[in-house]
């Protein structure tokens, strides 16, 4: 499964600031991730310098295996905080994927 990860020009991070996004977004997908073929991680500031409350934003797109992208993204006011919202909100749509692919009763 690959990991990729992008930042827009306003965040600044390094490796380790990437390898903490990774582990984060790999802990919060960790019972589905044998069935991914792609994570793909935008972090980014919405209004640059200034600082108002929700502006780092995260969006997030997995790759199923056979199936259709899904994404979801989050905003909020540090990088991390906005990440586990965003993962969390892409596993979600992923459970609702699936459940409407699969029958509840059995037929």
């Amino acid at each position: 499964m690959k990991f990729q990860f992008n930042t827009d020009s306003s965040i600044a991070g390094g490796e380790s600031f990437a390898t903490r996004v990774e582990a984060i977004v790999r802990a919060r997908l960790a019972h589905i991730e044998h069935r991914l073929t792609r994570i793909e991680v935008h972090v980014g500031d919405v209004n640059g310098a200034r600082e108002t409350g929700d502006d780092k934003r995260c969006s997030i797109e997995i790759r199923p295996n056979g199936l259709d992208p899904i994404s979801a993204s989050d905003n909020a006011a540090n990088v991390e905080a906005a990440v586990t919202s965003a993962a969390d909100k892409v596993l979600a749509a992923y459970d609702r994927q699936i459940g409407k692919r699969t029958t509840r009763k059995g037929h």
